[in-house]
């Protein structure tokens, strides 16, 4: 299948696995890649420069294909050491980038310098027609039903792609509910030219996390998720569980003087205690509505093939029967 975004990032399938904390490692991100799509190496979940730079140069090892490197911009005091990831990122030859957080312009010399490509994470077309203004190469959108942060608008893809569209002259994929040939094709009909999926290459094979991971995404149904932090603007979607609940009574009991501070122990430090260790209570983790849709656990290449087969299917058979001469 060939459209703006194969052709953008020099892959097979319009397909990108997002960036996800502590679980876009070399290992998922070389699988994917070498199964036609486009893998992500999640940046700062790499704690220094140089741990991305070695990340980098692990997947090397495990794939000839285009990859790239997921950096988010975030909005804190003390922000990470970015020009040390920026160099990491130049020096391992990387040529696509997922930006996501915070308006990345002040980077994008160095890397389109470099002859990086830059696709920005975005939940509104009004994000996504500055990211266009300031020279992305495409961008990510996001809609409600995604997994992690959908912003704060509240719309879903059935209206955000093609408002999208209508907008944007820069291409753009789908992200949120993606997860099959039937996402991939309702996208691209509303306009999008692929999709990012994010919870659905966890439940899979070469994710390198742990199994009560992958079981609870099998398990969970499209009712599952809630969305936390919301009074701090800062909203999130992720999967139900004990920690969940205790983070939404104490917003339903603290109400506009909830801080921060309050609900550090939920959502502060706990990715390595759910993704390494398997503590599923340990805290609020990044799940998509798309849960209800997962119900097994393939390697990346079958989930890859399946999807592309199911998507040829569906355009040259399906909807190509619908047509009245």
């Amino acid at each position: 299948m060939k459209t703006r975004i194969t052709e953008l990032f020099g892959i097979q399938h319009p397909i990108i696995q997002g960036g996800m904390h502590y679980v876009g490692f070399a290992e998922l991100a070389a699988a994917v890649s070498n199964a036609g799509g486009l893998g992500i190496i999640t940046g700062l979940t790499q704690r220094t420069p140089e741990l991305l730079a070695e990340e980098i140069r692990r997947c090397r090892e495990m794939t000839d294909k285009p990859f790239g490197v997921n950096l988010t911009f975030l909005p804190t005091v003390s922000s990470p050491d970015y020009p040390g990831y920026i160099k990491a990122i130049l020096d391992g030859g990387i040529k696509a980038v997922e930006t996501a957080g915070n308006n990345p312009q002040k980077w994008l010399p160095a890397l389109h310098e470099a002859g990086v490509k830059v696709i920005h994470k975005c939940t509104s077309v009004r994000h996504a027609l500055k990211a266009e203004s300031i020279g992305c190469d495409a961008v990510s959108v996001d809609g409600f039903e995604c997994g992690g942060h959908p912003g704060e608008d509240d719309v879903p893809n059935f209206i955000l792609l093609p408002r999208a569209a209508e907008e944007l002259k820069i291409p753009f994929v789908a992200s949120g509910g993606m997860a099959d040939g039937r996402s991939l094709v309702a996208a691209m009909a509303l306009g999008a030219e692929g999709m990012n999926m994010g919870t659905r290459f966890i439940a899979t094979k070469e994710a390198p996390v742990h199994e009560n991971v992958k079981r609870a995404i099998v398990e969970a149904s499209e009712l599952d998720t809630r969305l936390v932090m919301r009074s701090l603007r800062n909203t999130e979607r992720v999967l139900k569980n004990d920690a969940v609940d205790r983070l939404i009574q104490k917003e339903k009991d603290l109400g506009a003087n909830l801080k921060f501070e309050d609900i550090i122990e939920e959502v502060a430090g706990v990715y390595p205690k759910i993704m390494r260790e398997g503590a599923m209570d340990a805290g609020a983790w990044s799940c998509g509505m798309v849960a209800g849709l997962i119900h097994d656990v393939p390697t990346v290449k079958e989930l890859i093939d399946r999807i592309m087969a199911e998507a040829e299917a569906i355009i040259g058979q399906r909807l190509a029967r619908s047509i009245v001469a």
